[in-house]
């Protein structure tokens, strides 16, 4: 059984973004980048799964060269092998779901599992436009996944408390922070990683036109928390609420 896990190179979550000045995008020079933490999660899962009849998990990214990086470190946890789409243009979701559809046709997978999204874009479209793309069922936001031999079902988080899902294989699943706590790459295997299949490949070689169809007018900075007051009573906690409109 083969798994096919779809990796993202984005900035540290533990980095404070910083919006360029003539305000374009976020400024990535000199900082630290890393894997998508739901996507790390979705790695783990797919090894873990390991021990429930999942013999290969191959890792995929679509990026720039430097995504090699990323890459490695889904190796090194204990993917089998890895496949680089290179790009140097920002790909869209839709584009990603396309390029993903053409490795899923190639590779023929039994689960695609992938974060629910990227903390860069925060889109969270991607997996669910490939299921669609492919014609298989989905099940987003996991917390639980338990893999037999032609199915897979999946406990999601929902409002109501949690739901349940049975899915024919192949399928889309995606993951949501509480499904696991990815493990650190040991040293050994970090250099084990470093002697893992690695193919380069681009978006043209799949035949996809990953063609931007989304214009960013402008990107601005959250606005500055103001300082607030402290009350003396309830009194007037209740009188100030009435004065902004927000208690009757």
């Amino acid at each position: 059984m083969k798994v096919l896990v779809p990796v993202k190179r984005v900035l540290d979550y533990n980095v404070k973004p910083r919006v360029k000045a003539d305000g374009t995008g976020v400024d990535l020079a000199n900082v630290k980048m890393s894997m998508n933490p739901f996507d790390e999660i979705a790695v783990e899962e797919a090894i873990r799964l390991k021990d429930k009849g999942v013999t290969e998990i191959v890792v995929v990214s679509i990026g720039e060269l430097k995504a090699q990086e990323t890459l490695r470190t889904a190796l090194a946890m204990g993917a089998d092998r890895a496949i680089l789409i290179t790009s140097e243009e920002k790909v869209e979701p839709l584009g990603v779901a396309k390029l993903l559809k053409a490795v899923v046709d190639e590779e023929k997978p039994d689960l695609v599992i992938l974060g629910k999204q990227a903390i860069d874009d925060d889109n969270n479209q991607t997996g669910q436009m490939l299921a669609g793309l492919l014609g298989v069922g989905q099940a987003t936001f996991a917390s639980k996944v338990e893999l037999t031999a032609d199915s897979v079902t999946v406990t999601r988080e929902v409002d109501g408390g949690l739901e349940t899902e049975k899915l024919k294989l192949p399928a889309v699943v995606t993951t949501d922070l509480r499904l696991n706590e990815p493990r650190y790459a040991s040293l050994p295997n970090i250099m084990k990683a470093k002697s893992k299949p690695l193919a380069t490949k681009t978006a043209a070689e799949y035949g996809v036109d990953v063609s931007p169809r989304l214009t960013t007018l402008k990107v601005t900075e959250p606005g500055k928390r103001q300082a607030g007051v402290k009350v003396a009573d309830v009194d007037e906690l209740v009188m100030k609420l009435k004065a902004m409109g927000v208690a009757k």
